[in-house]
């Protein structure tokens, strides 16, 4: 079969109201005059998306009614025989709970399953809407801060003990896999942190919106597959929005097998104006059917991609700018860097990539107090502009450190 992608192509996304390149959000974010940042921050791609789903879209535009609708009923069959296929979980249908995303069912579920003055668990540096999402509905942050072993990062599980041993505390957040450190969990760890989950009765809440992007020698493993206990104690936020560029189109499931925690949720939900039917939307649900039934070939082609856009990355970033350290990817397309050793306060740092190297990038303290020092690339776009930004990115650390050089 012919293929009709080219992960090269520059596609330009000026004027698509896209957050990650319109000029009024890149000035609200990282300050006036930084409207023309080049943007690797916001975690969606500069790829178009597959082919399929610009048809699938196309046939059902030219109906021209768009009135209310159920859940497409292709959807359904196209993510359970997808989990099944790609990740050996056998969904049952009833599971499901559509949303228009994972964010907001975190959410939904933080408002359900605590009270305010609870305190819920992550694992900083972690992706900052959890944070959000405990903060602004009067829940309690419980920082269950990742360790740095080696040239890894893995979980500090006692610590994981002593927090999930707090009275107060009534779940836990796993990114699985984890944005923005890049890590695949082991089964093992993963039973390990589950067991002191459910030894102290925590609701588990898993965002696997990753899941599929999975670097070459490495494997997902869903968390509610490993026993009957996670999934019986679990809730867990599944998307084709990251897999193939559809953030845009609002569709994610939140899969929970336990009856009554889904019973709970969809309660929530109905409160909230919404119903199991139409908790997503027309489109994204056409398109995710679309994507799981026939763009398979374009992931693994995407994976390869991206995994060669990551060795550039952390070849030319260690080569040109000694002490600085890039960890290397095992899941997702960001990148995190390691800037310590290269002798800039995070202040000054920030300074030099938005001012003089002119990229814009998540800035590692975003993430929680233990990012301070990194900053997070995402490396989802042509090979082009990966290696403009990177050149201006080391042109601009190596100019500044040897200016400060002449000056001692």
């Amino acid at each position: 079969m012919s293929k009709d992608w080219d992960f090269d192509e520059i596609v330009d996304r000026e004027d698509t109201a896209s957050m990650k390149w319109e000029p009024s959000v890149l000035s609200a974010i990282f300050g006036k005059g930084k409207e023309n940042l080049l943007p690797l921050w916001v975690a969606d791609m500069d790829f178009k998306c597959p082919t399929v789903v610009r048809k699938a879209m196309e046939k059902r535009l030219e109906h021209q009614i768009y009135g209310y609708s159920l859940v497409d009923p292709s959807y359904f069959p196209a993510l359970i025989s997808w989990y099944q296929r790609r990740h050996q979980w056998e969904i049952d249908e009833k599971w499901i709970i559509t949303t228009p995303g994972i964010v907001p069912a975190i959410n939904y579920i933080v408002q359900r399953f605590s009270k305010p003055g609870d305190k819920i668990i992550i694992q900083p540096p972690v992706y900052y809407p959890f944070a959000r999402a405990i903060q602004n509905n009067g829940r309690r942050i419980l920082d269950n801060p990742l360790q740095i072993v080696g040239d890894h990062y893995q979980m500090d599980f006692a610590d994981l003990e002593k927090k999930a041993k707090d009275p107060r505390a009534k779940m836990v957040i796993l990114c699985s896999p984890h944005n923005p450190v890049g890590r695949v969990w082991t089964r093992k760890e993963l039973e390990e942190f589950g067991n002191i989950c459910i030894k102290n009765n925590l609701l588990i809440i898993s965002d696997e919106i990753h899941c599929d992007l999975i670097m070459p020698g490495f494997k997902h493993i869903c968390f509610p597959t490993i026993s009957e206990a996670f999934a019986q104690n679990s809730i867990t936020g599944l998307a084709a929005s990251k897999t193939f560029n559809l953030a845009g189109l609002h569709q994610s499931s939140i899969i929970i097998p336990n009856a009554g925690l889904r019973q709970e949720l969809s309660s929530q939900i109905e409160n909230l104006g919404f119903t199991n039917s139409i908790g997503g939307t027309l489109f994204g649900a056409i398109s995710a059917a679309a994507a799981y039934n026939g763009a398979e070939s374009w992931l693994e082609d995407l994976i390869i991609y991206l995994h060669d856009n990551f060795m550039y990355l952390k070849t030319y970033i260690e080569t040109q700018l000694p002490g600085a350290k890039v960890y290397d990817l095992q899941g997702t397309y960001l990148v995190w860097v390691d800037f310590r050793k290269i002798g800039l306060d995070c202040n000054k740092m920030t300074q030099i990539l938005e001012k003089d190297a002119n990229v814009a990038l998540d800035h590692g303290n975003w993430f929680g107090e233990n990012g301070a020092g990194f900053e997070r690339f995402n490396i989802a776009c042509p090979r082009s502009i990966l290696i403009k930004a990177a050149e201006s990115v080391v042109s601009a650390i190596k100019k500044h450190i040897g200016n400060h050089a002449g000056t001692n």
